[in-house]
């Protein structure tokens, strides 16, 4: 599905022309990310934009390595990605609002893309996703995960968020007790204004750390436990960590509960009596 493209998209909505755009980046601890990301903006074809980096809750040199590489640098002491994002947001001085993760490079191409693909007749949308390496599973999980956002099954997205800042004002922003979903919450909220729409002629480029870090079964029962329970149950409040370790799998649970009662069986001073 993402090799086809129509005339319409090729050459934009009628409706389309150029506006300036911020691009808000929230960070926490991304010192060896953000810079590539940060470098890769500097290479963009479209010049009418600003960047946004919002660090929060940050110990290591993440604001360090935004200084110098940004127009506006945000330094929150509380980790939030909620309110990091909002905070960029609403101090924005574009009329179109791009959320980049800050493991998420885009190529040259992809800020005119946008600016011409993204027309007031959309409220909210993402690009095509691809993961930043080859490895079959990871592009397998995408592959999925486009075309469940290029045939509109699900109002998701993939390392970017696009949206208007006159309407992201209007709903007031994102949900900061959401720490996940948070941002299909804003999709919703947006729907109102218009369509979603699936930018597929250029790529956002995202880091696969956290599949590395999990594996990528875990990642894929993780994100699928956290869809059934935000849809029949309340997650605010509920991190990022807190859910991983609700939602782990069966194997990995019974082997870290084995691990455990190993240790402390063998912990037990031995009696000779």
């Amino acid at each position: 599905m993402d090799q086809i493209e129509t005339k319409q998209e090729q050459a934009g909505d009628k409706d389309s022309r150029s506006y300036y755009i911020s691009v808000i980046i929230p960070a926490h601890n991304e010192e060896g990310f953000l810079r590539p990301t940060l470098d890769a903006l500097k290479q963009q074809t479209f010049r009418d934009f600003e960047v946004i980096v919002v660090a929060n809750g940050c110990s290591d040199r993440t604001v360090a390595e935004a200084e110098g590489h940004c127009d506006q640098l945000f330094d929150l002491q509380e980790r939030g990605l909620g309110k990091a994002r909002n905070l960029g947001g609403f101090k924005a001085r574009g009329e179109l609002l791009v959320f980049l993760d800050a493991d998420t490079i885009l190529e040259p191409t992809a800020l005119e893309i946008i600016a011409n693909q993204f027309t007031k007749r959309c409220a909210m949308g993402t690009l095509k996703g691809s993961p930043d390496t080859k490895r079959g599973a990871y592009r397998l999980i995408y592959f999925f995960k486009n075309f469940v956002h290029a045939s509109h099954l699900h109002w998701g997205s993939s390392g970017v968020i696009l949206c208007w800042k006159r309407q992201f004002e209007r709903v007031g922003g994102f949900d900061e007790m959401l720490y996940l979903r948070e941002n299909s919450d804003l999709m919703k909220k947006l729907a109102r204004f218009g369509r979603y729409k699936y930018i597929r002629r250029t790529p956002a480029i995202t880091s696969m750390r956290r599949y590395d870090e999990r594996g990528p079964a875990e990642m894929v029962w993780f994100w699928m436990k956290v869809w059934w329970m935000s849809n029949f149950s309340d997650i605010r409040n509920q991190t990022y960590e807190k859910m991983h370790a609700k939602t782990a799998l069966p194997t990995r649970r019974f082997r870290e509960q084995f691990v455990r009662s190993r240790k402390f069986k063998m912990s037990k001073p031995i009696s000779w009596s």
